[in-house]
């Protein structure tokens, strides 16, 4: 479907030269009395690398159509990738570990989450905000540091390190923001 370039947006994927776009930065600048010009910045969902196009307000893009599906995290194989089964069709599709690694240090086995996918190729993973995990690694506290903001790193049951309080020991239940890996609170 071919869409014009002013009515392209951030977060929208584009089909582009067989690669499937990201866009990362939209900006539509009119300088002075000439013609518009939109910059945007592009990830590919392929293989991660960015680039930078200039476009014209007439350039007409090809939108991709994306589709998500609930599916559920199985394990991950020895060759690096992750095995997730769909929630509808119980098939199991793998997901290469360079495009989703970051994110699968928020996903316990057994974890729903939605899968995104080109046609029958799964291209990501969204998560949700945020994902409560239990701490399995932590310092102990030192009497006397609590006056301040003192942070210690502490080790989740999935391997993610984060900085959590210095009150925070092994066992509790930790809410976690998944777009910066940031502690939110203890979790019930």
């Amino acid at each position: 479907m071919g869409v014009k370039a002013t009515e392209l947006r951030k977060g929208a994927v584009i089909e582009k030269d067989g690669d499937l776009l990201l866009i990362t930065e939209y900006m539509h600048h009119t300088p002075g009395n000439l013609r518009a010009v939109i910059h945007v910045k592009l990830k590919s969902l392929r293989t991660g690398s960015t680039k930078e196009l200039r476009l014209s307000s007439g350039d007409v893009l090809e939108v991709a159509y994306l589709d998500k599906k609930p599916c559920e995290y199985l394990y991950r194989e020895g060759t690096g990738g992750y095995v997730f089964m769909e929630q509808e069709g119980f098939e199991q599709v793998t997901i290469p570990a360079a495009l989703i690694s970051e994110q699968m240090g928020y996903v316990k086995e057994n974890t729903v989450v939605a899968i995104t996918f080109h046609g029958s190729t799964p291209i990501g993973l969204e998560l949700p905000a945020s994902v409560v995990l239990e701490v399995t690694e932590a310092e102990i506290a030192v009497r006397g540091n609590t006056a301040t903001n003192v942070k210690k790193e502490a080790v989740l049951e999935t391997g993610l390190k984060i900085k959590v309080p210095i009150h925070i020991s092994v066992g509790d239940k930790v809410k976690v923001r998944t777009s910066d890996g940031e502690f939110q609170g203890r979790a019930s």
